[in-house]
């Protein structure tokens, strides 16, 4: 049988479980793509199932190849796939009911409901950076708060993966963004579109001397979400995706789920020119558990992604 080259771990535990090795080339199941990986990306939730943290919600299969995002070519379609063909460039957040066959590797087999068409005006790191933390933020802002161009948005951690996307999600709405970071990124911020303040000791006072939010994205939780509460932002108007108390307050606690619709949808702002990805840092296959380890230490801004087969 065929081998692939993957990252794989055999337990939970540290970055140092993560080890390079040959796998056998996934079978193609009848809804499923099989995708020549380009480049994926790392996502905190990757490196919290690595150590065990949601053995309680999942099940595991070891070894693990580790990874959700994904963008490649497609090599080769299972029967009741009509939507793809062999060489047409796609990107997915190729979560499945068990944990098991990542993106991680030079192939995966990927539910057709996963995946969407690459954007033409990203680079293949760019285009795996987009698919979780891109329908993070969009199921956050146009499902669970339904924002529009009435609104003013707080978004919490407003510099990160999810936070970068949301801003400008926000802002293709037509929405006014208020946005939390440290004062180095705040630059970045504003070239996103967002009115930056700066989190901790006195938030509460600063945002109320820039405007009042009428809805707000948690990405924080803790003393962030209690601030939004404080700041009087309507409950039914604030979700989180770290938090689930918020739903006991009348909120919405999102769990991202791949959805193809959400995925286009994004994909057409980014060729629209109304949203794009910030790579901050980018390693080869080889060095995954580097990859882990940067994501791990937090502060990033943007994505962390990592090259499969190099363009």
């Amino acid at each position: 049988m065929t081998g692939v080259k993957a990252i794989v771990y055999r337990r939970y535990g540290g970055p140092e479980v993560l080890e390079v090795a040959d796998i056998p080339e996934p079978k193609v199941g009848p809804d499923s793509v099989l995708v020549r990986v380009a480049a994926s990306s790392v996502n905190p939730v990757d490196w919290k199932m690595r150590e065990g943290y949601l053995d309680g919600a999942i099940d595991v299969f070891f070894p693990v190849v580790p990874g959700w995002d994904v963008a490649g070519t497609v090599e080769a379609t299972g029967p009741a796939v009509p939507e793809f063909s062999p060489g047409d460039e796609v990107i997915g957040y190729v979560r499945k009911d068990v944990v098991k066959g990542g993106t991680f590797a030079e192939k995966v087999a990927a539910p057709v409901r996963t995946l969407a068409r690459k954007p033409r005006n990203l680079s293949w790191a760019q285009a795996a950076s987009l698919p979780l933390v891109g329908l993070t933020a969009y199921q956050a802002l146009h499902h669970a708060l339904k924002i529009g161009p009435e609104d003013t948005v707080l978004v919490h951690a407003a510099a990160g993966g999810v936070g970068s996307v949301a801003v400008q999600l926000a802002r293709a709405a037509g929405a006014r963004v208020i946005g939390t970071a440290s004062e180095r990124n705040h630059d970045y911020l504003r070239s996103l579109g967002a009115e930056p303040v700066t989190y901790g000791d006195g938030l509460v006072e600063r945002v109320q001397a820039i405007g009042a939010p009428t809805a707000s994205l948690d990405l924080v939780g803790g003393e962030a979400l209690i601030s939004t509460y404080d700041l009087g932002v309507p409950a039914s108007r604030v979700a989180s995706i770290v938090d689930a108390s918020v739903a006991e307050r009348g909120g919405a606690y999102v769990f991202v789920r791949p959805d193809r619709a959400d995925l286009t949808a994004l994909v057409d702002l980014v060729e629209a020119g109304k949203l794009t990805v910030d790579v901050a840092e980018t390693y080869p296959l080889e060095r995954a558990a580097d990859a882990h380890r940067r994501s791990e230490e937090g502060h990033v801004r943007g994505k962390i992604a990592v090259e499969v087969m190099p363009s």
